[in-house]
């Protein structure tokens, strides 16, 4: 049987972001916490890098802006990138109040009158604000912040739950556009159950999984994206999706990140025969932004047919490497590569999507109650490439935020009451789910090939073809079997590669992290890209 469940908040996705904003909520809420797998499932868990903010004496909120602003391509909203920077060390104060174990300096006296915790630099930084847990920092924050949900009477965490769609009073023919829950398939069960809340937290990652090659977990699906698009919610910029260029290649080494840290601390790009190849790409060589970096592998790569450029460090000291990158080195010795001795094979993955469901600095989104947080928003913070380290800033100072105007509109709110069940009378088990595994292998393998790092207009139009059969199909599947987790992520990933697309075809020119081959040159004005749905203001 199909249950229902009442919240005052519901927050769908249990990384960063969602639990941010759940423990910045005071413990006289009802917060539900939904995972759709095992709560470490998320990136957070395996970001490695860290955090950027404005933390050493020497440094300025005017340098941390300025930076992101050149990294973004002009694309940049210097207003959300300027509210971020200047909430930055507020953020991660919060984080260290919450015990996550940052790296300490060895010399924290240093006359520049330095921060206590070490900092490291990545490409587009100007200056080292890198706060990092070692190579593991989104380990030891996602760790920190799980234990003190955990401790929290309030907040009840629930694992193996596929949200399927929200509830709005517009699809239920109510006057009004106000969200009032989501149902949520229990893979324990099998049942999709009714959660009924004041307010809604959009916090599911982004879609790198769209792409076959990717660093991210399976469980980056565009889940967020899709549902609020269907629920009447302007997206913004989903052509700009970044590549990390430095992901390991090895046959038995799925979606490892190589963290951009390496190259902060003097790794070099090589081709096979040992020579260096980005300074002939960019000044800044190897601390290049990720899509100029990306390009230029992806570039050597085609030009002589080689399956991977190799990262090598083993010119460091091997005790620092072994201290600064254990994560790194105990995984490519797993793989038989020592690197404080051997160059690291990488290539290109899809890593981080730019773009999302367009909100305020509140983290409000077009639907009343309804918020999205995290990579699955659209903040503009991030402009046509996301400058390293930002993305985590990012949900730690709009999570605080989005908890805060709750907060502020909590009395006008009311508990939503009798919200119709799911009706699952008219499907049937399905015996054809041979076509799922099609259909997804199809659409991240066309996504790769015609929508990835260097684009065409003929590719995007082939990949548009593609996408609009494959979405039929799954429109017919949906409708007439019962959802699993399998269906459900195909659903939203196949909706959200077409918002890509779309989005790809409209930009004439070359901007960041979206590259045509047909528009090569970058236009002299910047402007977003935003994607209205059918039901936009009804």
């Amino acid at each position: 049987m199909s249950q229902h469940f009442q919240y005052d908040v519901l927050v769908i996705g249990s990384g960063a972001a969602g639990l941010t904003l759940a423990l910045n909520l005071p413990e006289s809420l009802r917060i539900a916490v939904l995972s759709k797998g095992d709560l470490s499932n998320g990136s957070t868990y395996w970001a490695q890098g860290g955090v950027a903010a404005v933390l050493d004496t020497t440094d300025t909120v005017e340098s941390h802006v300025a930076d992101t602003l050149i990294a973004g391509g002009g694309l940049c909203h210097e207003d959300a990138v300027r509210f971020t920077v200047e909430h930055s060390r507020d953020a991660i104060d919060w984080l260290i109040e919450q015990g996550v174990p940052f790296t300490r300096d060895d010399a924290p006296d240093r006359e520049d009158g330095g921060f206590e915790f070490h900092l490291t630099r990545e490409g587009g930084h100007s200056h080292r604000r890198i706060i990092h847990a070692a190579d593991a920092t989104g380990a030891a924050i996602f760790r920190t912040l799980l234990a003190r949900a955990q401790a929290r009477h309030n907040i009840e965490l629930l694992e193996q739950r596929v949200a399927v769609d929200l509830i709005t009073e517009h699809k239920l023919g109510l006057p009004g556009r106000r969200c009032l829950g989501a149902y949520v398939l229990d893979r324990s069960s099998g049942e999709v159950d009714t959660f009924q809340a004041r307010f809604v937290v959009l916090a599911t990652g982004g879609a790198a999984k769209v792409y076959l090659y990717t660093s991210n977990p399976d469980s980056a699906c565009g889940d967020g994206i899709a549902m609020a698009w269907r629920a009447g919610c302007r997206v913004g910029n989903l052509e700009f999706n970044q590549f990390h260029p430095t992901c390991l290649y090895h046959p038995q080494a799925k979606s490892f990140l190589v963290t951009e840290a390496l190259r902060g601390e003097g790794a070099l790009l090589k081709l096979p025969n040992g020579e260096r190849f980005m300074p002939r790409f960019d000044a800044r060589a190897e601390l290049a932004p990720r899509d100029v970096v990306a390009r230029a592998i992806d570039h050597e790569m085609k030009r002589l047919g080689i399956d991977c450029v190799y990262l090598d460090i083993s010119h460091q000291p091997a005790d620092f490497i072994k201290s600064h990158f254990p994560t790194v080195y105990e995984r490519c010795l797993a793989f038989g590569i020592d690197i404080t001795r051997q160059a690291i094979p990488v290539v290109p993955a899809a890593h981080y999507t730019c773009g999302g469901v367009v909100v305020d600095e509140a983290g409000r989104t077009d639907i009343p109650n309804l918020y999205a947080i995290g990579e699955t928003s659209f903040t503009g913070l991030h402009g046509a490439n996301r400058m390293a380290s930002n993305s985590l800033l990012e949900c730690f100072v709009y999570g605080r935020s989005a908890a805060d105007d709750i907060l502020r509109n909590l009395a006008q709110v009311p508990l939503p009451e009798g919200l119709p069940a799911w009706d699952a009378s008219q499907v049937t088990d399905s015996d054809e789910d041979v076509i799922i595994a099609h259909n997804w292998d199809e659409l991240r393998r066309f996504m790769w090939d015609y929508v990835g790092i260097v684009r065409t207009s003929k590719r995007l139009m082939r990949a548009q073809h593609r996408v609009k059969l494959l979405l039929d199909e799954i429109d017919e599947f949906y409708s007439n079997y019962k959802v699993s987790r399998d269906l459900l992520e195909l659903r939203n990933l196949a909706l959200v590669a077409e918002l890509m697309i779309r989005s790809a075809m409209q930009r004439k020119e070359s901007r960041g992290l979206h590259y045509t081959l047909d528009y090569p040159e970058q236009l002299p004005d910047a402007a977003d890209t935003i994607l209205v749905p059918p039901t936009y203001g009804d």
